[in-house]
């Protein structure tokens, strides 16, 4: 039996590399003889660079390495990123959330009207400087709320007061711009591709908007988000007459505090981040022939349903296994009232791994253990 593993991260508990690990122990209690591959899933956030060099063995040469950038609190750290060979081509793959992410606690040790995408500019920069001109870009779990002003700034762009000094690229720096210079904008960016990975269609602005959507959870109190929103709007008015380009409106503008919205003003071009990592790691070529695809994550709803990335490798595994092949999510809990559009793309099952009522706590120290339970007597079921 050809059984291929997918899933994505448990978030705050499980890597996407741990669930795999863990779905394969059950797995080799009861089928110790099965053909298993492992690619570990993710949709452009956090755990991105670990499934590229989780298939790198199958892909071609990674290298993972370290740059000393600021973090969205404007302090030096290291931020990993990879460098993956692609036919003659060495492409950089970035996870935005390796330098600003919202998990590390420096990055929120300011508020969000103090924090910078600065340290993602410093770090195209610094692989400019490497020769490199291909770059995919994972959006997603950031702390900021910047617009991109700090990562543009670092690439040139000089953001002024009314006495034409240059102001912090933070939200609270914003507030006092007035002019936007773009004319020592990094010259080297005309050469480059650059790949967004993203899942999130909002705009830049208004309802739907970064900071109305995503601000809360970064820390943005309710009586400030019409307040942000405006100073991001008068931003980009200023900084789209010097460019003569315009995006707010542009699906994944709201992307990562609007860093998406920066990316897309330099000519990035946005695909949906766990169809494009599954393509990196050779998902449809793993699922070539196999007999079960199991894939997972922490939570399942409605967003599961909009190409999350279990959804993204369920189709792949319908369209390259076997014909009678069986897709089967794991799952830290399941919202009973998507079950029925899920089950029309599993057709081996939807499980949540819980065997009974527990605390979040207990779920999330336990999910290891409960995961090998699961797989293991999913594996006797396909025994018989």
């Amino acid at each position: 039996m050809k059984i291929v593993l997918a899933p994505d991260s448990f978030k705050g508990s499980l890597s996407a590399a741990d669930a795999c690990a863990a779905i394969e122990r059950g797995l080799r209690q009861v089928l110790p003889d099965a053909d298993i591959l492992s690619r570990p899933m993710a949709d452009g956030g956090e755990g991105t660079l670990a499934a590229v060099l989780a298939a790198a063995g199958t892909r071609g040469a990674a290298r993972r390495k370290q740059a000393l950038v600021r973090n969205a609190a404007g302090q030096s750290a290291e931020a990993g990123y990879v460098l993956l060979r692609r036919g003659v081509r060495e492409v950089a793959v970035i996870e935005v959330a390796q330098i600003v992410g919202i998990e590390d606690a420096h990055n929120r040790a300011r508020p969000v009207a103090e924090r910078t995408s600065y340290g993602v500019g410093e770090l195209l920069r610094l692989l400019l400087d490497e020769g490199i001109r291909h770059f995919y870009i994972g959006l997603g779990g950031t702390s900021t709320n910047d617009g991109g002003a700090g990562m543009l700034a670092a690439l040139g762009v000089r953001f002024t007061d009314t006495w034409r000094r240059v102001i912090e690229p933070t939200p609270d720096g914003l507030a006092q711009l007035i002019s936007v210079d773009v004319t020592a904008i990094e010259p080297r960016l005309a050469e480059c591709t650059i790949t967004v990975l993203s899942d999130v269609a909002h705009p830049l602005l208004g309802e739907r908007g970064a900071t109305a959507v995503f601000g809360p959870q970064k820390g943005v109190a309710a009586h400030e988000v019409a307040q942000l929103d405006a100073v991001l709007a008068a931003y980009a008015q200023r900084l789209e007459a010097a460019l003569r380009r315009h995006a707010t409106k542009e699906p994944g503008a709201g992307a990562a505090g609007g860093i998406g919205y920066a990316l897309h003003l330099i000519g990035a071009r946005f695909e949906t981040g766990a169809q494009t990592v599954a393509q990196l790691m050779g998902l449809a070529d793993a699922c070539r022939d196999a007999d079960w695809l199991i894939t997972g994550e922490g939570h399942s709803d409605a967003q599961t349903l909009s190409g999350k990335a279990p959804m993204t490798a369920a189709r792949i595994a319908r369209a390259s296994a076997r014909p009678d092949a069986l897709a089967t999510l794991l799952s830290g809990g399941l919202d009973p009232a998507v079950l029925p559009q899920l089950n029309e793309v599993f057709n081996g099952g939807c499980f949540a791994i819980a065997p009974g009522p527990m605390t979040l706590d207990q779920a999330v120290i336990r999910a290891p253990e409960l995961l090998t339970s699961m797989a293991a007597q999913l594996a006797r079921l396909r025994r018989r």
